[in-house]
């Protein structure tokens, strides 16, 4: 399998990062609201924190994020862009 290259993970980091922005200002003012829609999404939210770092500890620990340290990397990224792209197609959806 062929190494990634380093700026193509910078990149994948990069917009990992503007996407998790994204879901930030989606899910602020649901939290602000202080209803008991906020306190569901606040569980909901910390859950799918915990279940997705879980998941990502068993893929490192069976050797499915890859075998060297850009490959590791690369599938983490890929793994945690998965699953706020999740997040900020449900929070798009109009209510």
């Amino acid at each position: 399998m062929r190494q990634p290259h380093p700026m193509i993970i910078a990149l994948d980091y990069w917009k990992l990062g503007m996407e998790a922005a994204t879901v930030i200002n989606l899910r602020l003012p649901k939290l602000w609201a202080g209803n008991p829609a906020a306190v569901t999404e606040a569980q909901r939210m910390v859950s799918e924190k915990i279940e997705a770092a879980a998941i990502l500890q068993w893929k490192a620990m069976t050797g499915a994020l890859g075998t060297n340290p850009l490959s590791i990397l690369q599938a983490s990224t890929a793994h945690y862009r998965k699953a706020v792209g999740k997040n900020r197609r449900r929070l798009s959806r109009p209510r």
